[in-house]
């Protein structure tokens, strides 16, 4: 176990949680026993991480979330403040169901947006996309941008969160920002050509240049 982290003053992190290197636990956040916590994370003010959860490295957790027993968040996932999370799909405070919680599988940088709310035991695929407010209840594939109550697919978002226009006659759907090229193949799947799904992605590729924005004016 790392002790190169930081707590917050009022914060609790109680005994054998695991926390890795460089992560921030901010204010009045409650890391609770056997959480494991990677690399280079951020949880935000009065986040809450219930026993034996599993979180990658580089997970960016804004305010007002818990995380629920039964969940598995993969490397690079944003949850936006205040989105919701579960883990029993029909609760009753007379019935205890502490042996049947549910899994919930975020993938490797998928975004959750503010106030949005997701079923438990599905599965957010890699680098999806879910819009603030939408209310998520069965799983969604790699790159899928949803919205809505209950959250519909309107199309397909880039690793960069740009969402990709109509493919060419190639059949290809190129980034604005990064210029990757994606493309979806006959079993409905999206994959980036340029750039595996499990790779870094080059450090002159993890800066914005311009804002949401300012990139939806150019593309006018």
């Amino acid at each position: 176990m790392s002790n190169d982290y930081f707590v917050h003053d009022s914060a609790y992190v109680d005994d054998g949680c695991q926390i890795g290197s460089g992560t921030r636990i901010w204010h009045f956040c409650h890391v609770m026993q056997g959480a494991v916590i990677g690399e280079r994370c951020s949880l935000g003010q009065n986040v809450s991480i219930a026993p034996d959860v599993r979180i990658g490295s580089g997970v960016k957790i804004q305010n007002n979330v818990s995380i629920y027993t039964g969940t598995l968040i993969e490397n690079d996932v944003f949850l936006g403040p205040s989105c919701v999370l579960t883990n029993v799909v029909n609760p009753r405070s007379e019935i205890s169901r502490k042996a049947l919680y549910e899994q919930t599988i975020i993938r490797r940088g998928a975004t959750v947006g503010a106030n949005a709310t997701i079923m438990c035991g599905i599965e957010l695929g890699r680098y999806s996309f879910v819009g603030a407010g939408a209310v998520v209840v069965k799983s969604i594939p790699d790159y899928a941008l949803v919205v809505g109550n209950p959250a519909m697919q309107l199309g397909w978002m880039s690793r960069h969160g740009h969402r990709l226009p109509m493919p060419g006659v190639d059949g290809v759907m190129r980034c604005p920002e990064s210029k990757l090229r994606y493309q979806e193949n006959p079993a409905g799947i999206v994959r980036c050509l340029d750039l595996g799904e499990e790779q870094e992605l080059p450090v002159e590729m993890t800066v914005g240049i311009k804002s949401h924005s300012q990139w939806k004016s150019i593309g006018r």
